[in-house]
């Protein structure tokens, strides 16, 4: 049985744990249950203190204590420290901010939330609807609260502050709360303070503080001893824990011992049976290197099923040890039933023979003793009819009762459904938006029916000059939209007519750009007329130094054959001489001439050619230049519509 209990309550030491700072995988005490842990011999559950995430939560137990003051070990902002907490929360995710909206919106719903309330109001709502939230969600933690009127914009922050949350809303935030880079974190304010409601009220229900801890229903840690032992450890450590204390090694000691005492521990038995346990181990582990691979299967498989079997065995006999439990408990209530029994009994005998006594003593005579009966019948059949009687005006009473409280039941409903339709319509509380400082809320059985008559009168009467007004209001309305209409479609009308005038101008902007697209084209080819007539006069010219150098070759070439003749026809005439001589001057001068003419004429026509493409360009950039200005004009008259 011991060896049961310990295997449902063991876990490690909380003096092993390193300091809350490093350790970033704690869990809530509340939702840990012994079952969840390994069993380990030697050792005993315990339970800590610990968050779910680094962030630390709020305090529902009151106030720091006067350890608020001391230097703390941690680095947290949460605990004194001047960093700020990175918000890890995706705030500026859309998706993660829409679940956000339709959590709180369940919330409000589920809460009965007074006000207007729909998932397009969440979207970005105003700061007075933003206060009437938190100011609700915080009654449910306090409620008596009462949010002021004024200056609720450091309000919210400074209750936030004290309710510890780690991250910080400020007061300009505030002013612009549906904003769209302020509300999520207004949201996620809200959010926090709705988680905070829900632990408080799972803390608050105590039959759910410990529901988890144990499957079996005649488990001892369910009874009052473990519980009050638990919670004692538990107070005591989170005492410590908000003094800036890390380490509980002495209410872990004497927590440890008050359990071994409530579970009878035999800690040699235990002891010798983890010796007994890890020289086992080592001799499986030595006969597994020995062994064959076959072998060695076969001896796993037989250790399984024999670890199997021995856990049945313990479970069964966990079983039979809590129903030895139970039967103990049986017979001791039995027995303290009968000595219960027999004291009564042993009562009774004594007042019996004391009766006996008395009777045996008494002087009363058969006469006095029949009167007195005839007397005692008379008063049993009095008492009998006066009982009856008694019974009748009782039931009658009754009757009364039950119709007066299904008139009352009735009443209430009605008066019910009048206040949910006059907090819709705002006419409650008195300060509302259409109350007008009346108060329209109806309070019945305080001053007696009379006055009741007299306030549903004086609500009447306030109702009726409120419909007139309200009528009146609606027709005004109803006159402002007529005119509204009319003003609308006179300016339907208009925009009608500048969208026909824009259509124009886009058609007509349409062709001018149809027009410079022709005129661009119709450049583009002009230049590229230019350009094949400048590639043909180019062409021309190399043709005639072509030429012009040929012939100049070939003079040259005659020249030196008339110079090598010149020799053999020196004997010649002199007037063959002079006729040669005469004929290559004339060459010579020929040749020289064609050359000068040519070079003349292609320098003529380059500059020709250059004027021509000068003052082409000219013009087509004063066209162009015409055309953007024609365009721009369009472009300022169409914005201008």
């Amino acid at each position: 049985m011991e060896r049961g209990r310990m295997s449902r309550a063991a876990s490690s030491r909380p003096s092993e744990l390193p300091m809350r700072v490093q350790d970033t995988n704690r869990m809530s005490m509340v939702y840990t249950t012994p079952q969840s842990k390994q069993p380990s011999f030697g050792k005993l559950s315990v339970a800590k203190c610990l968050s779910g995430t680094s962030e630390r939560r709020t305090s529902f137990f009151g106030a720091r204590s006067s350890g608020a003051g001391m230097p703390c070990n941690s680095t947290m902002s949460g605990f004194g420290g001047t960093e700020k907490i990175k918000d890890a929360r995706p705030l500026h995710d859309k998706s993660f901010v829409q679940q956000c909206i339709r959590q709180l919106h369940e919330f409000l719903t589920e809460q009965s939330y007074p006000g207007t309330l729909s998932t397009k109001t969440l979207q970005s709502p105003s700061t007075k609807e933003f206060v009437k939230m938190f100011e609700f969600i915080y009654r449910q933690l306090d409620p008596t609260f009462e949010m002021p009127n004024s200056k609720v914009e450091e309000e919210v922050p400074a209750i936030l502050k004290a309710l510890r949350y780690p991250f910080v809303l400020s007061k300009c935030s505030m002013y612009s709360v549906g904003a769209p880079h302020t509300w999520p974190q207004a949201l996620g304010a809200l959010m926090w303070l709705i988680d905070n409601v829900k632990i408080n009220w799972s803390l608050n229900k105590q039959e759910l503080l410990f529901s988890d801890f144990c499957e079996d229903s005649n488990n001892i840690e369910e009874g009052p001893e473990y519980n009050k032992l638990f919670l004692d450890y538990t107070s005591e450590t989170y005492a410590k824990f908000m003094r800036f204390e890390d380490t509980f090694d002495d209410e872990d000691d004497a927590f440890l011992n008050k359990l071994k005492r409530l579970y009878n521990v035999d800690e040699p038995l235990l002891a010798a049976m983890e010796e007994k346990h890890q020289i086992l181990s080592a001799e499986v582990e030595r006969l597994e290197k020995e062994s064959q691979t076959d072998r060695l299967m076969t001896k796993r498989m037989e250790r399984v099923k024999l670890q199997a079997d021995l856990k049945k065995l313990q479970s069964y006999r966990s079983s039979l040890d809590t129903f030895m439990t139970n039967l103990q408990n049986k017979d001791l209530e039995l027995n303290d039933e009968l000595e219960n029994t027999v004291s009564h009994l042993e009562t009774l005998k004594h007042e019996r023979n004391e009766l006996q006594v008395l009777l045996q003593n008494q002087k009363f005579t058969p006469a006095d003793v029949e009167r007195i009966n005839r007397e005692k019948r008379e008063l049993q059949q009095t008492i009998s009819s006066l009982s009856k009687s008694l019974e009748d005006a009782e039931q009658h009473k009754w009757n009364e009762e039950i119709a007066l409280a299904k008139l009352k039941e009735k009443a209430e409903l009605k008066l019910t459904e009048y206040h949910k339709l006059a907090r819709k319509l705002k006419l409650i509380p008195q300060t509302a938006e259409n109350a007008c400082g009346h108060d329209f809320e109806i309070r019945p059985f305080e001053s007696g029916p009379g006055s009741t008559v007299q306030h549903k009168t004086q609500i009447q009467m306030l109702l009726r000059k409120l419909i007139s007004d309200v009528e009146e209001e609606n027709s005004r309305l109803s006159n402002l939209k007529l005119s509204l209409d009319e003003s609308n479609e006179q300016v339907n009308s208009n925009i009608m007519d500048k969208s026909n005038d824009l259509k124009q101008m886009k058609e007509q902007i349409r062709k001018l750009d149809e027009r410079l697209d022709c005129d661009m084209q119709e450049l583009a080819r002009e230049e590229q007329d230019w350009a094949a007539e400048m590639e043909s006069v180019e062409n021309h010219r190399k043709l005639l130094e072509k030429k012009v150098n040929f012939g100049y070759g070939e003079a040259v070439q005659q020249l030196k054959a008339a110079q090598q003749q010149y020799h053999l026809v020196l004997q010649e005439t002199n007037e063959e001489r002079r006729t040669v001589a005469n004929n290559l001057a004339s060459v010579f001068t020929t040749a020289a001439n064609h050359l000068s003419i040519t070079e003349k004429c292609l320098e003529d026509l380059h500059s020709r050619v250059q004027r021509v493409c000068s003052k082409a360009v000219e013009e087509d950039e004063a066209a162009v230049q015409k055309l953007w200005e024609t365009l721009k004009t369009f472009k300022s008259k169409a914005n201008s519509l």
